[in-house]
């Protein structure tokens, strides 16, 4: 790719970025171009959409917390800690933008058809959730213990943790403990089932 076209996708990725954590009204295409001081028709050909956009944003994310987990040397539940706090972290870092990402399909059906933005996220949780499985004696819970760190990890709700009076750390402690929580209940549940 040329490097202007980088240089306007970067841009146009990033003022999107701004403009969503920053608007409580729907962005479009247009503004997000005009923002990014890049013309609209090149706009539309890097993006079809807004929605597009928030998926190569939520992806650029996912790729930071991949590489953060890449370079832990820690094993099982502590690095699972470590991944779930930096997650905490670029959640504050870039607030609404995160939060921007809705989808009327469910999470691991998006997962398993190996949707763009989900996949470095997953990723990054795939070898610290097995890790913490095997620690904690839970047998393999698959891609389906990346299912409760989602519904627990959901930027709207770490944000309302946040507007709560809930510090950074308090907000990643408890829900990395919850997290702990619904991973043994989880497996204790598939237990009892085929039991």
């Amino acid at each position: 790719m040329r490097s202007d076209t980088e240089r306007n996708r970067r841009h146009l990725i990033k003022a999107a970025a701004l403009l969503f954590e920053n608007s409580p009204t729907p962005v479009s295409l247009a503004e997000i171009a005009r923002h990014a001081e890049v013309s609209t028709a090149p706009a539309y050909r890097h993006f079809s959409s807004v929605e597009e956009i928030l998926h190569a944003f939520r992806a650029q994310v996912g790729s930071e917390m991949r590489d953060f987990s890449a370079r832990q040397t820690t094993r099982g539940m502590a690095r699972l800690e470590a991944v779930s706090r930096c997650w905490v972290s670029l959640v504050l870092e870039h607030g609404g933008a995160v939060a921007q990402m809705r989808s009327h399909r469910g999470y691991l059906e998006r997962l398993r058809e190996a949707t763009n933005y989900l996949t470095p996220q997953a990723e990054a949780l795939a070898e610290p959730l097995r890790q913490t499985a095997e620690e904690l004696g839970l047998g393999d819970l698959g891609d389906e213990a990346l299912y409760p760190w989602n519904a627990l990890f959901d930027p709207r709700d770490i944000l309302d943790l946040i507007k709560s009076g809930r510090t950074e750390e308090e907000a990643a402690t408890r829900l990395v403990a919850a997290l702990r929580g619904a991973l043994i209940s989880w497996s204790t549940a598939d237990q009892e089932r085929n039991g």
